[in-house]
């Protein structure tokens, strides 16, 4: 397993990031605890979670299987970074009451409070505000950090889905209080979608941020999509945003082109997509959500590709990216 920093920080993290969406909603908890089991074995020590994965009524469940998990001791706890977001609603009785979301420094002490218990940990080392809250100051966010960082309950602050310029006013108000500000953002990025290359990286790069990208495989579009519809395969192989892309025409020839570029090269669509992430600028590691342990063998996979010159190019060639900030935009 191959370990970098995260962003600005002394935290050693690995290069693949186990994202646990699918833990409750798609994955028993016997068979979570063995994808857990395995990707630990792998030497993958960085597990992403939220507090609202399990979704509906079952707000939590997630964070709840990762705690049964870390429960049975073996040193789980203490060779894994653990990752969770704040900013969905929890409400008592499933009720989407207020106070109960977003970041407020209310909200934020009593989310804490309820990922440490579903956890079964003591503390968080990464904490990630999961979207951006436009009616609470900064001032008031890193108030309520600082407090939690004071108390052992936090170790480190980051960001998911902020745009750049979120970045930055989050980071400068941290600054002027002294403290160590965002170390993370988690966005969408990947061969399809890279429109995080204009603003949103720079920005993390400029603020020492680690990039964590989310839907690295784009929901399923750069997984050999096409390939599967062919084979008769399972329609999950073309549902929500990869269905959703595929219906644009150019979408589709863009993917067609990708999956026969690397049958002449005979690789996995998926191992690549991954594969490609890893050599971008500013990037600790994408998020792998496995749903199977068959899933995270493949993923695994990806770390021992390395793309030629050659290849990445041609992978521009297919899916360029928009270019940098201002000039994507203006000349």
């Amino acid at each position: 397993m191959e370990y970098t920093q995260l962003g600005r920080t002394g935290l050693k993290v690995s290069r693949l990031v186990l994202g646990t969406m699918n833990f409750g909603p798609q994955t028993g908890e016997a068979d979570s605890h063995a994808i857990m089991d395995a990707a630990l074995d792998a030497g993958l020590n960085f597990f992403d979670t939220a507090n609202v994965y399990g979704w509906g009524d079952d707000k939590g469940r997630t964070e709840e299987i990762i705690g049964s998990w870390l429960a049975k001791g073996g040193g789980r706890r203490e060779k894994v970074v653990i990752a969770t977001k704040v900013f969905g609603n929890m409400g008592p009785d499933g009720a989407n009451w207020p106070n109960h979301d977003r970041l407020s420094a209310v909200n934020i002490r009593r989310a804490v409070e309820g990922s440490l218990r579903r956890l079964g940990t003591d503390h968080i080392d990464l904490y990630q505000f999961h979207h951006v809250d436009r009616a609470t100051p900064w001032d008031e966010i890193w108030q309520a950090i600082d407090v939690l960082v004071q108390q052992g309950k936090i170790v480190y602050a980051g960001s998911s889905n902020h745009a750049g310029w979120h970045i930055a006013q989050a980071n400068e108000s941290a600054r002027r209080r002294g403290t160590l500000g965002l170390v993370s953002e988690q966005c969408l990025y990947n061969l399809a979608e890279r429109r995080a290359e204009m603003e949103v990286i720079p920005a993390a790069e400029a603020y020492g941020l680690g990039v964590i990208p989310w839907s690295p495989l784009h929901g399923g579009l750069l997984g050999g999509v096409l390939r599967k519809e062919k084979e008769g395969g399972s329609a999950r192989a073309a549902s929500g945003r990869s269905a959703d892309a595929l219906a644009n025409t150019k979408v589709r020839e863009q993917v067609q082109a990708y999956e026969d570029l690397l049958d002449k090269h005979g690789l996995a669509p998926g191992e690549v997509a991954l594969a490609w992430l890893l050599t971008r600028p500013g990037v600790t590691g994408p998020i792998v959500g496995p749903r199977t342990l068959g899933q995270l063998e493949s993923a695994l996979r990806a770390l021992e590709l390395r793309l030629d010159e050659d290849l990445l190019t041609a992978l521009d060639g297919v899916f360029p990216g928009p270019g940098p900030s201002p000039e994507a935009f203006a000349w």
